[in-house]
């Protein structure tokens, strides 16, 4: 089993920018790819950014590429999401998982955080 936290969510006006983090502990060693995912009021799951723990592979969502970036720092066993030029459609509520592949798909991820709300004003 692998244990996951986030942290970091709130409210920000457009333009601004927030760092997420998520906190893992348990079967870490397992662990191949680390994701985030968002779901918006009203909508399904979407993915957002996906890495390899080793850190050699990352992928973005289109909407996100260019102003999200994700890393983790193995030593603190923490993965991260930093969110630039925030959006009102950014809005939503963050997930971080974790899965022994690297996918985009959630259903391939069995580890998942609590969540965190982000809420970007216009």
């Amino acid at each position: 089993q692998v244990q996951l936290v986030e942290s970091g969510g709130g409210l920000v006006q457009a333009g601004g920018s927030l760092r997420l983090s998520c906190a893992a502990s348990g079967r870490i060693f397992s662990t191949v790819g680390i994701g985030w995912f968002r779901q918006p009021p009203g909508k399904d799951r979407e993915f957002v950014a996906a890495m390899t723990w080793s850190g050699r592979t990352t992928t973005y969502a289109d909407s996100v590429k260019d102003r999200f970036t994700i890393s983790r720092d193995i030593a603190k066993n923490t993965m991260y999401l930093q969110m630039n030029n925030l959006k009102p459609e950014d809005s939503a509520d963050y997930s971080c998982a974790a899965a022994t592949s690297f996918s985009r798909v959630p259903l391939d991820y069995p580890y998942w955080g609590q969540g965190t709300q982000v809420t970007v004003s216009s």
